[in-house]
């Protein structure tokens, strides 16, 4: 399984192929709709949400609201592209000021020196969480293929700039519009999203992916690159603002014993081996080992602020203010939701890695089969 996406944040389209994916799953585009809509949700997001309804068109690969094991392409029109079309044309002259300010924390300066751009747009709007849009319907294909084999995985906010949340309920998430389980958390959070909005800055937050499901025996211990924590972390990273990963209850293990850390094994006839904690996460060794996936990502505080931070002009070299790009004032909660996008991905990538098979009927028969061989081993 691989995927490709392109597109930039101000230009036409967004575009995704992806390759892999067997025949005879169901898939319509509105699934895939109702995850970009979880995607533009939360309390802080800028004007572009206000212009953008992100819809997505199959373009191939499916027939009949079934995929037919070819390509799938997918596309997603930017509604905003009317207002962009003279400063993103394809051809001809364009119109607008060159950009020449880079943003601090932002991929400007070093994406302009290392492709020699002295036009800092060339590197910001590829560079834009807006792509995270594409590979939010390439997370929905692979979501779909999991469920069929009994997978599921939801984000939820675990803190917002100095707010943590306490305790969680799960069930009221996906009714928050900051994706947070705490009630009191998610009033406090608010709070701090519009005092940050009104003094023109922004804030980052830590979000938590969990996946229920998923058998012992995804990744492997045999090379780096096949690691599924390693796959994991990495796909977490690739999200913009994202700086940390956390599998487990790592950062906080890390101070304690191996007594107080590691997850004691037990069996049962029932169910097989399992645990009675799941201080790993569901992952040891690089390896799914039964439990429920718990993954964080340690998101930043987005590096556009309404009250620019120093900069230099990389024409002149004379300090200015650095540019500044309609933005969010925070996306913790977006990012949750490309996390699970992120996340499916690499474990359906690693389903078939090891089930293989051209049709869904192959890929189930051979979970189920192995399911009950790891129940019984």
């Amino acid at each position: 399984m691989r995927f490709l996406t392109a597109g930039e944040s101000h230009g036409a389209a967004l575009v995704a192929i992806v390759e892999g994916i067997p025949a005879h799953l169901s898939l319509t585009a509105d699934y895939i709709n109702a995850h970009l809509a979880r995607r533009q949700m939360g309390i802080g997001r800028g004007g572009r949400m206000q212009i953008e309804k992100d819809r997505v068109e199959i373009l191939s690969g499916v027939r009949g609201g079934f995929t037919m094991g070819s390509p799938i392409a997918l596309l997603i029109r930017n509604l905003d592209w009317p207002n962009w079309e003279r400063v993103m044309a394809v051809e001809g002259l364009l119109d607008g000021e060159r950009v020449t300010k880079p943003r601090p924390g932002h991929a400007d300066l070093p994406g302009a020196l290392k492709y020699l751009h002295r036009d800092v747009r060339n590197v910001l709007e590829r560079a834009s969480a807006r792509e995270t849009a594409a590979r939010t319907a390439v997370g929905a294909v692979a979501r779909r293929l999991l469920e069929e084999l009994g997978i599921s995985l939801f984000s939820h906010v675990v803190s917002i700039g100095p707010v943590v949340v306490e305790k969680v309920d799960f069930d009221r998430v996906e009714d928050s519009p900051l994706r947070c389980g705490d009630l009191q958390a998610e009033e406090a959070m608010k709070d701090v999203i519009l005092r940050a909005q009104e003094e023109g800055d922004t804030l980052g937050g830590v979000f938590e992916v969990r996946v229920k499901g998923v058998l012992p025996g995804l990744g492997s211990h045999v090379h780096w690159d096949r690691r599924l924590d390693a796959k994991l972390a990495q796909a977490l990273l690739s999200i913009p603002g994202v700086k940390g990963v956390e599998i487990g209850e790592a950062f906080s293990l890390s101070s304690k014993p191996g007594s107080q850390v590691h997850d004691a094994i037990y069996w049962d006839v029932q169910r097989g081996f399992y645990r009675r904690t799941n201080r790993a996460g569901g992952i040891e060794g690089g390896i799914s080992n039964g439990e429920e996936i718990v993954v964080r990502g340690a998101m930043k505080p987005i590096p556009t602020l309404s009250k620019p931070l120093e900069s230099v002009d990389i024409e002149t070299k004379e300090p200015f203010p650095s540019h500044k790009e309609r933005s969010d004032v925070c996306a913790v909660p977006a990012a949750g939701v490309v996390a699970e996008a992120v996340v499916a991905w690499v474990l359906a990538q690693a389903v078939m890695e090891k089930m293989g098979g051209d049709t869904l009927e192959e890929v189930v028969g051979r979970w189920e089969a192995y399911r009950e061989r790891v129940r019984t081993f």
